[in-house]
């Protein structure tokens, strides 16, 4: 995968977005990765919402299903 450093990304965003491999660029800063910049095709793209209608939520989703009481 190609990893390129932010201000490089910079200089050349144009041109990478028009040419940009099916895995994606790694954008570093300082030599550490901190953003992945993928093709909208990409498999990983597709995850998000992936689940929607496929999941059904049961219960009180904001309890812990402990009781107790204040006053004691």
């Amino acid at each position: 995968m190609l990893k390129i450093s932010a201000s490089k990304f910079k200089e050349q965003c144009v041109s990478l977005l028009d040419n940009l491999p099916p895995e994606g660029v790694i954008i570093t800063q300082h030599g550490k990765p901190v953003a992945k910049l993928i093709p909208i095709s990409s498999d990983s793209a597709s995850l998000s919402g992936g689940m929607k209608e496929k999941l059904e939520i049961q219960g009180d989703i904001f309890s812990t299903g402990e009781q107790w009481n204040a006053e004691s």
